[in-house]
């Protein structure tokens, strides 16, 4: 029986953008269209702003283009700083089999070089669905140490893969940058983003520099070792790693198209709270403007869930790692975007006082309904005795209860509009749908190439 390397480097290298289904590509669209407006958006915080001015040296294109920023640097910058941008808000796409967030680690490198070499948007998107392919599947193969933080870890060798595919890599070549970028790796701490600490959101950016790092090394003639994914994953950050799930339905089912989008700015764990409670104020629209006749919320969860019950983040990440903090900013605010998140609700009062008063715990049998469900029961009492409650088993935007096209354009324009203008915004989205007839990406790139 082949190796499963030499089963994953052969498809990989064979593979091109006419052998994928069109609801594949059309996801692959979707997922670009809303990792750039993601980054674009996340580039506005200051600590992205200031890494721009220490790391970056303009340059003119075909250079990579730093999203967000009205400038281009080099791959390697551009890949780290984009891949940074995209975390920040915590918005960006995910897919909940492999337990992480394949994209933000996959798009910077691809398109950086993609950008580089003039390449086009169908060479651009074969690369990113299977870079997409190789990172979520080494989730789905391991469990990662508890004590970890996904980020920075398989996504490097997704970016790398990517990279590969945009360079031409034959089947040799293809499975040394694997095993060259299993090594390349952060050692994260899980801790980071219930705490706050912002090295966090600079994980993912790390693979995207170390995935175009990973093919400059091959290309050197640097080498890894023989099955460098089964010895990292399977005994160095986890303790299992299953070869047979890296090529199970391989060419038949793809990742990418089992992604999920995100609303509400904040970790993913909290969005089956956040959904139940949802479903309460339509019924109970009157709660919001009576929030001081809320004497207790309580909310029944799965466990990486219930491991978010902070109810006193210090700042802007933990408060998004916070299931108290979601839900109480969420009711005064009415919603859980990105401004209900920022600094400002972070020390709002009212926020805090009502963060307060969430009890946070886990239920054994919701926990057992992963990874397929990631549910959640949310019980409001109130004063004067009466409870309202409701659950939620599948959270929006996965792709069983998938947002609209509407939904993702919207979100689109909310990011990218106030960046770049509604025109700009109008201009660029319409190129990313049309991304497979264009002959060079930086005909899309260039629009946000402008300051």
């Amino acid at each position: 029986m082949a190796h499963y390397l030499e089963v994953l480097t052969s498809y990989l290298c064979d593979s091109s953008f006419d052998d994928f289904p069109q609801h594949v590509v059309k996801r692959a669209k979707e997922v670009l269209a809303d990792g750039i407006a993601v980054i674009a958006a996340g580039a506005q915080e200051e600590e992205v702003k200031k890494l721009v001015k220490i790391l970056v040296r303009p340059q003119p294109e075909p250079a990579a283009t730093v999203l967000g920023a009205g400038v281009r640097a080099d791959a390697l910058n551009a890949s780290l700083i984009n891949g940074t941008a995209g975390t920040f808000l915590e918005l960006d796409e995910g897919n909940q089999f492999a337990r992480g967030h394949p994209s933000i680690h996959v798009i910077p490198a691809a398109l950086a070089m993609a950008e580089e070499k003039r390449l086009s948007g169908k060479e651009f998107l074969c690369a990113l669905i299977l870079g997409y392919e190789v990172g979520a599947r080494i989730g789905i193969a391991c469990k990662l140490s508890m004590s970890m933080h996904p980020h920075g870890t398989w996504g490097t060798v997704g970016a790398a893969v990517a990279v590969g595919k945009l360079m031409g890599y034959q089947q040799l070549d293809m499975r040394q940058i694997i095993n060259v970028s299993s090594s390349l790796g952060l050692a994260t701490s899980r801790r980071t983003m219930l705490e706050g600490g912002t090295v966090r959101n600079v994980y993912a950016g790390v693979s995207g520099y170390m995935g175009v790092l990973a093919h400059n090394l091959v290309k050197s003639g640097f080498t890894g070792e023989a099955d460098g994914l089964s010895t990292v994953f399977g005994s160095v950050v986890s303790d299992t790693f299953s070869p047979d799930a890296m090529i199970e339905d391989l060419g038949s089912r793809f990742e990418i198209a089992r992604n999920y989008f995100k609303r509400h700015a904040c970790c993913r764990y909290n969005h089956g709270s956040l959904d139940a409670l949802e479903q309460i104020l339509s019924k109970r629209p009157d709660i919001l403007t009576s929030l001081d006749q809320i004497d207790k919320i309580e909310v029944k969860t799965y466990s990486l869930a219930a491991q978010l019950s902070n109810r006193e983040p210090d700042n802007s990440l933990a408060a998004k790692f916070s299931v108290p903090f979601a839900i109480s900013t969420y009711l005064v605010h009415g919603h859980a975007g990105v401004e209900s998140f920022k600094t400002d609700a972070v020390n709002d009062p009212e926020v805090r006082t009502l963060a307060k008063k969430v009890e946070v715990s886990e239920d054994p049998a919701l926990t057992s309904m992963m990874p397929d469900k990631r549910p959640s029961r949310v019980r409001i009492i109130l004063s004067n005795g009466e409870e309202l409650e409701a659950e939620a088993f599948v959270n929006k935007g996965d792709f069983e209860d998938p947002y609209t096209p509407k939904d993702l354009e919207d979100k689109f324009y909310e990011l990218a509009g106030p960046v770049w203008g509604e025109k700009v915004a109008q201009e660029m989205h319409a190129r990313i749908k049309a991304f497979d007839e264009m002959e060079d990406v930086n005909e899309m790139t260039r629009l946000a190439a402008s300051p």
